[in-house]
């Protein structure tokens, strides 16, 4: 095992800045999820961390030791593509072999190697076919397996579930977490899927046009993102968001108010805040409620999408450009055009000011929210 550190680093393509001021640290063992939009640098960065991409500016630290200049080949890592690249001519055996029969290691090394990838991977009985009679899944593994016998210092995995289809992909999550806790290596993953990353990582690396948003394990994400961004990425359905004025502040609440002209009080530390000013309001839709206690929001039906046992309603209200959205229960009976009342309780709302910075929340996730 071994731990990454990144100190500083840039990357540009001539005049095109692509990453800045990328500083991380990645613990020994950790899995790490590098996630964000397409275009925001999470391949770059990890291509960058393999070798296959020059760094322009800063350093890069394996187990300790710079390996700014340091060829791919000797860095202790092994890569896994999103494309599969097995040798369609080769049986699974050879094709898991074939990095050990170039470094010339002895016949009985890499059988041992390749059968004990296999037993993890579940792929012994496969060892015989070519890549053609395999499924998807079993491809992936193949590669994950190509990696494993090398047995690399870290692993890094170039969006490796792309080209899966959504059932196979929630069972390779899965593969993945298991993998990780037989083999205990750092492993670092890039992915735009934020499932894949709340379900996979100890630690997610968010990132946006070249920069680091917000580092933290999935739960600190999830329930305190430092700002709009994160909040809006983390999630699915996305966070809601409401435009509104601050009306009084404190470091034990906020009072805004609406373009409807409700009053809402948050559980934020809002010291510092200016009354007047022009403030966002952020709620997840499976926090918003149809009674109790809380913020109360008046919201006109555009579409009720029921999927068994929950339902999803889309709704406008005044201050939301892109309408607000709530997970409500399944025997829901509102239709497109009715006007319903949802409850925001304000432990479970954030607060963005206008530069899209997070206040501070008061209300830790580990109590449960009131109902």
């Amino acid at each position: 095992m071994a731990n990454v550190t990144l100190r500083n680093v840039g990357k540009t393509y001539g005049e095109t800045q692509v990453l800045s001021e990328v500083d991380l640290r990645i613990e020994d063992g950790e899995f790490a999820v590098l996630v964000g939009p397409s275009g925001c640098g999470k391949s770059t960065l990890l291509r960058m961390i393999a070798g296959l991409e020059e760094i322009t500016s800063g350093e890069l630290l394996i187990d300790n030791l710079r390996v700014n200049e340091v060829p791919p080949s000797e860095r202790g890592i092994a890569m896994v593509f999103q494309s599969y690249a097995l040798y369609p001519h080769m049986n699974l055996f050879e094709n898991m072999a074939f990095s050990l029969r170039l470094a010339k290691v002895p016949q009985d090394q890499i059988s041992t190697a390749v059968h004990q990838a296999a037993d993890i991977l579940h792929i012994r009985h496969l060892l015989d076919r070519k890549p053609k009679a395999l499924s998807g899944g079993q491809r992936q593994r193949v590669a994950i397996g190509r990696a494993i016998v090398r047995q690399p210092k870290v692993f890094l995995f170039d969006e490796p579930l792309s080209n899966l289809d959504a059932a196979l992909r929630i069972k390779m999550r899965y593969e993945f977490t298991r993998l990780h806790e037989e083999l205990k290596t750092t492993m670092i993953y890039v992915t735009h899927d934020q499932v894949e990353a709340m379900t996979l990582a100890d630690k997610i690396v968010v990132l946006s046009a070249g920069r680091i948003e917000q580092v933290g394990r999935p739960l600190d994400l999830y329930h305190y993102p430092s700002n709009m961004f994160v909040a809006s990425f983390i999630g699915s359905p996305r966070m809601n968001f409401i435009q509104a004025e601050m009306t009084s502040a404190d470091s034990n609440q906020a009072v805004v108010r609406l373009k409807d002209g409700a009053l809402w009080r948050i559980d934020v530390d809002a010291r510092g805040a200016q009354v007047g000013a022009e403030v966002t309001v952020g709620i997840r839709p499976e926090h918003m409620l149809l009674q109790g206690p809380g913020n109360t929001l008046s919201a006109a039906v555009n579409f009720v999408e029921c999927l068994g046992d929950t339902t999803y309603l889309y709704a406008d209200t005044s201050g939301a450009s892109d309408g607000v959205t709530a997970r409500v229960p399944a025997d829901m009976t509102a239709r497109a055009k009715d006007q319903v009342s949802l409850i925001a309780p304000r432990q479970a709302c954030h607060l963005f000011d206008a530069s899209g910075k997070a206040f501070a929340r008061n209300f830790r996730f580990e109590q449960k929210l009131a109902a």
